[in-house]
């Protein structure tokens, strides 16, 4: 079975003979079982001390594998191809075909060890409900809708003769506090989760700098206060020079993502803030094609891709709180544990790259009561690899070193059975 849904949730699943990391820091079990029903864990520890399992519950062999929460991916942008994207060609696509292209790349992610996704720009609110209801397979979503931007900023991909409207699918423009409190609102209005902001230009648009700050401190705070406002609702920044970073920090964003360019009182401030950095690796390490490239992202690609792998390693040695991002949809669709081992290639234990996947980014999303470790009571989002990922994580980045995925109960891909 695979690429469908084969298990009805409110049976009995048992997953047995597999090597368990939960997702909670503690040492690996070696041989374990865990129980689902009704789209729960129902029971989950050593399987010498395991509950005997219900009559006519579906059993799944890990075969030795390692059992996992499923992964949470917090940046991801699932309407654009997952290559070189041109914003032109997403903005003149009618919405009705951008759906069609989308509806493969969720399942694409799911299959993938995927379980939860952030979206930080391009779908809109009914894609997240889609998913809800069942009626496409892929992660359970949160979507920012679109990113929020100064004229001129990250967000603003017009040609520079034009001043109409930018495609609202991808941006919004605002300038001043009014205009960002009321387009906060507005965004919220349309069912976003989160709001997320460009606090600085970026490798990809085409007139402003990665050092370039965006929206003002004043601009972000006001916008963090009506996403509080919003049944606590929160902020991420697209954030990559100093000084946006910084102006994002004092208004009280929950992460920074890229963070390309951190420094001592940059970190400093993020641990006594406990502000996440979503660091993007798949990205920032990703070459693109000069043939298909403007020459000037790859001028700044190649700059800013130099402060980037300095960075992560600071921030990750100096105990910054990492959650996973790949930023795909830029990086190929379907990669998404790739990070993992660019995380470990840049100074995270394997462990601790584990949790930035699971527990960490579940944090981040507000979602830790529910999803992000196996313990009982917890959805039942798990995922087996046939590897064990403590002593080579690379092998995660390869979806087919990922037989089993079950979301809430449903096993969407078993490739074990085989």
């Amino acid at each position: 079975m695979n690429d469908m849904a084969s298990h009805n949730p409110n049976l009995d699943l048992v997953i047995r003979n597999g090597r368990l990391i939960d997702g909670t820091g503690t040492a690996p079990v070696p041989s374990a079982t865990v129980h689902l029903a009704d789209g729960r864990i129902t029971w989950v520890g050593p399987e010498s001390s395991a509950p005997r399992p219900p009559a006519g519950a579906t059993v799944i062999d890990a075969r030795g594998g390692t059992i996992l929460p499923g992964f949470i991916d917090c940046h991801v942008h699932l309407a654009a191809p997952g290559g070189e994207m041109s914003r032109v060609a997403l903005a003149a696509m009618p919405a009705s075909l951008r759906t069609y292209l989308t509806t493969p790349r969720l399942l694409t992610t799911l299959m993938s060890g995927v379980t939860t996704a952030r979206d930080l720009a391009g779908l809109d609110a009914g894609f997240r409900q889609a998913v809800d209801r069942g009626l496409v397979a892929g992660p359970r979503l949160q979507v920012a809708v679109a990113m929020m931007s100064p004229t001129g900023g990250h967000g603003d991909f017009r040609p520079p003769t034009d001043s109409g409207p930018v495609e609202p699918s991808v941006s919004r423009l605002a300038d001043g506090v009014a205009e960002c409190r009321r387009e906060a609102r507005n965004l919220l209005r349309q069912g976003a989760d989160l709001i997320k902001i460009a606090a600085t230009g970026g490798v990809g648009s085409p007139t402003d700098q990665p050092d370039d700050e965006g929206f003002t401190e004043e601009e972000m705070r006001a916008v963090v206060e009506v996403a509080r406002a919003h049944r606590g609702k929160r902020v991420a920044a697209h954030a990559q020079g100093r000084g946006g970073i910084l102006n994002a920090l004092r208004a009280g964003v929950d992460s920074i993502e890229h963070g390309y360019q951190l420094d001592k009182e940059i970190i400093d401030l993020m641990l006594a803030q406990g502000t996440y950095l979503v660091p993007t690796l798949s990205t920032a390490t990703h070459t693109f094609d000069p043939a298909t490239t403007p020459p000037w992202t790859l001028a700044k690609k190649k700059q800013w891709q130099e402060h980037a792998l300095a960075s992560i390693p600071r921030a990750i040695e100096c105990g910054v709180k990492i959650a996973m991002g790949t930023d795909c949809g830029i990086a190929p669709h379907g990669s998404n544990l790739r990070e993992l081992g660019l995380l470990v290639d840049h100074g995270m234990a394997p462990m601790d790259a584990i949790l930035a996947g699971t527990s960490v980014a579940a944090e981040l999303l507000g979602l830790a009561s529910e999803v992000g470790t196996l313990e009982a009571g917890k959805r039942a989002d798990l995922v087996i690899a046939a590897c064990d990922p403590l002593a080579d994580i690379h092998q995660l980045g390869d979806a087919t070193n990922i037989p089993v995925v079950v979301k809430d109960g449903t096993v969407y891909k078993n490739t074990l059975d085989r």
